[in-house]
């Protein structure tokens, strides 16, 4: 026995995009580099939902112009640019080629654009076909309608029209979306002649009962898949298929009274558990954007604290400039702001970071004038030096040459691609006139006769028995009598001199001499120093070379692609401080060691 079937209605839940772009967790954008929003722009581009995903490829696009018209601007260039759009051809999209000097920005601007460009394409391709294939499914869907409503006029036998009904529905789930403007009234339309069927067919009791059962087993299972959304751990990703499981369930036919009423309320109860835990996602981001927002304030008030400063060495700059760049990547861990606030706390923060550096770019500025300077001094040095280089005035020429040389120590540092080519300039110039010296044909120049002749006479000091100054005297009027020696060992011999002389005959050099016996030092030698004294002078010597490093690895900082050169110039700073301690330490040693003697 039969009976007729009525039309079951539920009420949708809510009217779901059928192309909606996937839900994608937010990305800032503001602190963004321009490499980076390539970069990003290139990871979205071969994303394998690029194509479902246009409204981030505009924001990209638009962060990217932004901030190439700021940057333009930061270093002088015309800050006007212009961004592709759906009408810009590839020939407009390439930045032609200057006949000047090429701006830095040309290459990076030329990238994205053909990023931009090529994922234009690819998407208008992509658009045509969806809606072809949308077109070609509101066709089949169209020919389905068709076909139900022929069953509906003439249902015929049940046995025959019933699984006709059912191959029908199957039909109309597997086809895909059609064309928005179309949805609504295809979609009424077949769920008109569905409530028709099951209005005017007499249906087989055991048919009907057994298509109620697949629907209850089917919305069952539905309202299990979202009952265990509930523990799903992202809250967006459990609300995305929740949506699916209500499209699904629309599609689905009625169930028995009996339990019609309870399963729509168990789905619609795990339904209100996801959209509450959705709804206090989002209550909790603004909480934590407020959070995030008086953090990045609080770095906003310190670097603008810093930017304030008077600063006044290199050292300085380079240990705030570190500052900095450790409070940057603080800001870049902490969260989004409140949109409204975002962008407005990031262009403070910005403006903070770009005025100390602007100060910083000045400041080196002064410093590079100031090595000019010195390439200029430096060049003065050379040409005198170049002038004396084919001198045969021995004496006077290498008591120049050797004060030119420590002139040259004390001027400061000139341009670092300039250093290594003026110092091998200047020091050939001082080569070529010790060489001929130490070689001249006059007999002073036999260098090795000279050094076994001083080492002898080392030799006879230390032999010497007593302390008579008159006897000192006789030994150094020897010692400067004799010519020069092969510059390798002057140091070493030179050395071993004092030393003797200073074991034998204690306070020897301490005293000046009297009037009437003094006599030029020969080249490189003077009064001898007390042990103290020559740590002082390696210590003073030492802590000038420090602050020329210091003054280097800032204006390096300056320059592109120095990371590597400041790497090697702060591994000299650490180990020169290094051993400006131990002389410290040895300095303190030598003086307590004096002090318990007196």
């Amino acid at each position: 026995m039969s009976e007729e079937l009525k039309p079951v209605v539920e009420e949708p839940i809510a009217d779901v995009a059928q192309s909606a772009e996937p839900v994608a967790q937010e990305v800032s954008l503001a602190d963004k580099t321009l490499a980076e929003l390539t970069e990003l722009f290139q990871q979205l581009k071969a994303d394998a939902d690029a194509m479902k995903r246009s409204k981030e490829a505009e924001a990209i696009k638009s962060a990217f112009y932004k901030l190439l018209s700021k940057e333009k601007a930061a270093a002088g260039e015309d800050a006007a640019v212009e961004e592709p759009d759906e009408n810009t051809s590839a020939d407009e999209a390439t930045v032609p080629l200057q006949s000047g000097p090429v701006s830095p920005f040309a290459a990076i601007e030329a990238g994205f654009k053909s990023l931009y460009m090529e994922y234009k394409k690819a998407r208008a391709e992509y658009n045509k076909e969806q809606d072809a294939l949308r077109e070609e499914n509101l066709a089949k869907k169209q020919g389905i309608i068709e076909e139900l409503k022929a069953l509906v006029e003439e249902p015929g036998d049940m046995k025959d029209a019933f699984p006709k009904f059912r191959d029908i529905q199957n039909r109309w789930r597997e086809a895909g979306p059609v064309p928005q403007q179309n949805f609504r009234d295809v979609n009424d339309t077949y769920q008109l002649y569905i409530t028709k069927f099951y209005d005017l067919v007499d249906i087989n009791r055991e048919l009907r009962d057994l298509d109620f059962r697949k629907n209850l087993e089917a919305k069952t299972a539905f309202c299990e898949q979202a009952e265990a959304l509930a523990d799903e751990e992202d809250v967006v990703e459990a609300f995305k298929e929740l949506q699916k499981l209500h499209e699904q369930w629309k599609d689905l036919g009625p169930v028995d009274k009996e339990h019609r009423e309870s399963i729509w309320e168990r789905f619609r109860a795990a339904t209100a558990v996801i959209n509450k835990r959705y709804q206090a996602h989002f209550e909790g981001m603004k909480a934590q954007q407020q959070e995030n927002l008086a953090a990045k304030v609080a770095l906003c008030e310190k670097v603008e604290a810093i930017a304030e400063q008077e600063i006044t060495s290199s050292a300085l700059w380079n240990s705030l400039s570190k500052e900095i760049e450790n409070i940057q990547a603080e800001w870049r861990k902490i969260g989004f702001a409140t949109r409204k606030e975002n962008q407005k706390v990031y262009e403070r923060f910005r403006a903070a970071c770009d005025k100390f550096f602007e100060r910083k770019r000045a400041s080196f500025s002064e410093f590079k004038d100031s090595m000019n300077e010195n390439l200029a001094r430096k060049m003065a040095i050379i040409e005198e030096a170049e002038s004396l280089k084919d001198s045969t005035d021995w004496k006077a020429t290498g008591e120049r040459l050797i004060e030119l040389q420590k002139q040259w120590k004390e001027i400061g540092a000139v341009p670092r691609k300039k250093s290594e080519v003026i110092w091998k300039r200047f020091r050939a110039a001082c080569d070529a006139f010790f060489t001929a010296r130490d070689n001249r044909p006059d007999g002073q120049g036999n260098l090795g006769a000279n050094l076994a002749a001083k080492k002898a006479l080392i030799e006879e000091i230390k032999a010497f028995e007593g302390s008579d100054p008159e006897a000192a005297k006789g030994f150094a009027e020897k010692w400067n009598a004799i010519g020069f020696v092969p510059f390798k060992e002057k140091d070493a011999v030179q050395a071993a001199y004092k030393e003797a002389m200073a074991a034998k005959f204690p306070g020897w050099g301490a005293r000046a001499p009297r009037r009437g016996s003094e006599r030029p030092a020969g080249r490189g030698e003077r009064r001898p120093l007390s042990e103290v004294d020559r740590l002082k002078e390696q210590y003073n010597a030492l802590q000038q070379e420090i602050q020329t490093y210091e003054n280097n690895i800032g204006f390096f900082g300056l320059s592109k692609g120095a990371e590597q050169l400041k790497a090697q110039m702060q591994e000299r700073i650490d180990a020169a401080k290094e051993k400006l301690e131990a002389l410290k330490a040895q300095i303190r040693a030598k003086q307590a060691e004096q002090a318990g003697e007196e």
